[in-house]
């Protein structure tokens, strides 16, 4: 036999290739593995030259590295043959990691057919040397070379399937499992290539027009190399790209997300809004129009929520918002809806075994809101008013729906507030007239249709007139005049009591001047401020520019404020009327008795007048219940050095009993009416003139 030798850099360079291949084919197939379609198709392809030249390649220069006593050369059309054996193994071998699962059976065939392909491959690549007489194989070793090529394809394809998607640390697993794959390769080569004997004598049948000489060891490296490092940096490449797309994918999935919750849900509370609603009350429409049923939506509108957002802030009325929100809905079932559709308004949607449960739950939701709200450590008190529509029964659609609950809301809110109200078919008709009033009411300041009344004031022991009360009148161009009553709440609830509350200040204060240069002293006007007038911040400067721009002195100014919006915040009350006071001005508690005022409080409020309610004068006897309360507001009244007015009186025993109790001052229809101020001097007896 010819004794043969290996270039033991070729062997190592050999080596190389084959590692370098694994890791190639080992990345591929996890390109393959994520990519879809037309692109997936692509990287097979691409993969199987790739994969299939690398392992061809060492296989090539292993062959290179033998070194006979004889010279070498390899027939074109089997070296080339053998090529393609390599890369039809390789197509084959990433089709089959490509593949969702790989049990064992399929793994076992997979590594038989990749094993017969590698073993054909490198025997046709041996049979390229058209060696005369023939190579000799030892049958052992011959065996144990195609053994380690089904061993190594097996483990290979293992691994490959196993390595396939992008896992952390992948890049450095692929590597290690690389070097191992690329040793077990190699492995099966130099057996295959030390069962080959060649008997003495032998010459090279290819060497007159075959492939030979060190050119063609560097040609084939060099190309190698290239295929594969391009294989190699395109995948690369290609997963970054991948990874950045992804990327860019996740946040434009999260941007979505928050462009939807910001869509369909409300920024402060968090809770769906109008446009999540209406679809919400579509669906339970379409639900109930399929399985029966029916529901109910309930428009709920916090009373009192605007004088606690003028008293304490914005931020304060967010968290208050925000509390009511997290309150209502931790008592909602799961198939509820609660969506704030604006301001301080709320609307429940909620699934029914039967109509009459409806009522239940509006009054859960009114004590819900009831109880007390600790907001920047200040302990503040709502009420809710309702307006409750059913499906079927209260409209066709969302729409009708809505508009039906917001006419029951503020039929709610006209009978007492706190509670609740099912919608009727006449409170449409009713919604509609109020809402044209408040349409009226932006106008009527501008056009002037604004009017004071004066009701006198007389000195209870004299009867002589010591000032007036304004009273404000609406001078409605279709409705005629109009009484606070009929338009003061609606003011309130949409702002323009502002407005119209500095106007009354302007005009009473004008008037007063006029009073005053006529010669009339020792009179007071008084004007009645509302609780969101109170709250206002601008209220002293309105109160200050009306006193400057007329000439007014500051003590013929009375300001009456209930005793129900002088208690709702002590603290904040008490500043505000210490400026007033401060001013000059004359401060009167309106209402006095009607609400739960705490003597501790009452007697560091800077007033100077109390006003006895009208509802207990009304019924004021002898011996009555109110004529005891009446004489214990005067005592109060008295030793807090207050003066005491009693409003609406018309009889004269209540006249002659309050008068001997020791009220100052009295008030009501025995003793004048309120009217224009062109008549109030004529009805008026004898007022004191300086």
């Amino acid at each position: 036999m010819l004794t043969a030798s290996y270039s033991s850099s070729l062997v190592l360079i050999s080596l190389c290739v084959a590692i370098l291949a694994s890791y190639t084919a080992l990345d591929l197939a996890g390109r393959i593995a994520t990519a879809r379609g037309y692109a997936a198709s692509l990287w097979m392809i691409g993969g199987a030259l790739a994969m299939g030249t690398g392992i061809w390649s060492m296989h090539f220069v292993g062959m290179l590295a033998l070194q006979l006593p004889i010279e070498l050369g390899y027939d074109l059309t089997l070296t080339a043959c053998s090529l393609l054996i390599a890369v039809l193994s390789s197509g084959f071998a990433l089709w089959l990691v490509s593949q969702p699962s790989l049990p064992a059976l399929q793994l076992a065939l997979g590594a038989l057919i990749m094993g017969a392909g590698i073993a054909s491959m490198h025997y046709t690549g041996m049979a390229a040397l058209r060696m005369t007489p023939g190579i000799d194989y030892d049958p052992s070793l011959f065996l144990a070379s195609l053994l380690i090529a089904v061993g190594a394809s097996a483990a290979a394809l293992w691994i490959a399937f196993r390595l396939r998607r992008q896992t952390p640390y992948v890049r450095q697993i692929r590597g290690l499992a690389a070097v191992l794959m690329g040793i077990a390769i190699v492995g099966m080569h130099y057996t295959g290539m030390a069962a080959a004997g060649f008997p003495k004598g032998s010459f090279c049948g290819a060497l007159p027009d075959g492939l030979e000489g060190d050119g063609l060891v560097s040609l084939v490296l060099i190309t190698t190399f290239a295929v594969l490092l391009v294989a190699l940096l395109t995948s690369v490449l290609d997963a970054r790209l991948e990874a950045r797309t992804a990327a860019l994918a996740r946040s434009l999935t999260l941007a979505n997300q928050e462009l939807t919750q910001l869509a369909l849900h409300d920024t402060l509370t968090g809770l769906p809004n109008r446009s999540l609603l209406a679809d919400r009350i579509e669906l339970a429409i379409a639900k109930v129009a399929e399985q029966g049923g029916c529901f109910a939506l309930m428009f709920i509108d916090l009373d009192g929520f605007k004088p606690v957002n003028d008293a304490f802030g914005h931020h304060a009325g967010d968290l208050l918002l925000k509390a009511v929100a997290t309150r209502l809905r931790g008592h909602l079932h799961s198939q509820d809806t609660l969506a704030r559709i604006g301001g301080d308004e709320f609307v429940l949607l909620v699934e029914l075994q039967d109509p009459s449960d409806a009522m239940n739950v509006a009054i859960k939701q009114v004590n819900l809101v009831s109880r007390p709200f600790k907001v920047a450590e200040h302990d503040l008190q709502l009420s809710a008013s309702l307006g409750i529509v059913l499906y079927p029964g209260n409209g066709q659609d969302q729409h009708e729906l809505l508009r039906n609950a917001d006419a029951a809301m503020y039929h709610a809110k006209r009978v007492g507030k706190n509670g609740y109200s099912f919608f009727d078919a006449s409170m449409n008709s009713n919604a509609r007239q109020q809402l044209q009033l408040v349409q009226d009411l932006r106008l009527a300041v501008a056009a002037g249709q604004f009017r004071l009344h004066y009701q006198p004031k007389f000195d209870a022991k004299q009867c002589q007139p010591i000032g007036a009360e304004a009273l404000l009148r609406w001078e409605h161009p279709q409705h005629g005049l109009l009484g606070p009553d009929r338009f003061i709440s609606l003011a309130e609830k949409t702002g323009l009591i502002i407005s119209i509350g500095d106007w009354v200040l302007d005009e009473a204060c004008r008037q007063m001047r006029l009073w005053l240069d006529e010669g009339i002293e020792g009179w007071r006007i008084a004007v009645n401020l509302s609780a969101i007038q109170f709250c206002h911040a601008g209220l002293l400067d309105s109160v200050a520019r009306a006193l400057e721009r007329h000439a007014v002195p500051a003590n013929c100014l009375t300001l009456e404020i209930t005793e129900t919006t002088a208690m709702s915040d002590v603290e904040v009350s008490l500043t505000v009327l210490q400026q007033l006071s401060d001013m000059g001005v004359d401060l009167s508690i309106d209402d006095f008795g009607t609400g739960y005022s705490s003597l501790m409080y009452l007697k560091r409020l800077p007033a100077n007048e109390l006003k006895i309610d009208r509802g207990f004068v009304r019924e004021l006897e002898d011996e009555g219940e109110d004529a005891a309360i009446v004489s214990a507001i005067v005592a109060l009244g008295r030793a807090l050095g207050l003066r005491i007015v009693a409003e609406g009186v018309e009889t004269s025993g209540q006249q002659a009993f309050l008068t001997r109790l020791g009220c100052d001052a009295l008030q009501g229809y025995l003793l004048g009416r309120p009217v224009p101020a062109e008549q109030l001097l004529e009805s008026s007896p004898g007022p004191a003139m300086g």
